[in-house]
């Protein structure tokens, strides 16, 4: 089941432009070993479902997966062959703005060999290149 807001305020959005780093979300909050975006780009509800279900399934189950970005963007195309002109085309699907930093994944309770193979089965499903973080120690 593809993520999607279950309501919103105005129905079609400005595509706008991906600038500079993340400032927020950029550090593992929640797991052990985080995967963090280095490129920008919109990723698609179906391409963060299918990251997510490729991570789950490497680990056995036996992991606990975070997804730390939601796809708010509403995606909008125009049907095949339609002439210019009469507005903006219907939403086509949704998407999460990532900028260069974002961590995307995180995952907790398993070993780094675990993790590390689930989050390359992740990073296959997605248009970007990532790295794999690990949690800063607290001191």
């Amino acid at each position: 089941m593809a993520l999607q807001p279950s309501r919103t305020k105005y129905r079609k959005v400005h595509r706008g432009k991906v600038r500079g780093l993340a400032t927020r979300g950029n550090t593992v909050a929640f797991g052990d070993y985080g995967l963090q975006s280095l490129d920008a780009c919109w990723l698609t509800a179906r391409q963060l479902e299918a990251a997510r279900v490729a991570a789950n399934r490497a680990t056995g189950g036996t992991a606990k997966v975070w997804i730390r970005i939601f796809p708010h963007k509403p995606i909008t195309s125009k049907p095949a062959e339609t002439r210019m002109g009469s507005g903006k085309g219907d939403v086509d699907h949704w998407a999460a703005v990532i900028k260069p930093g974002t961590v995307l994944f995180e995952i907790g309770g398993v070993t780094e060999e675990k993790a590390k193979l689930a989050f390359k089965r992740a990073a296959h499903k997605l248009p970007i290149k990532v790295k794999l973080i690990r949690r800063l120690p607290t001191t």
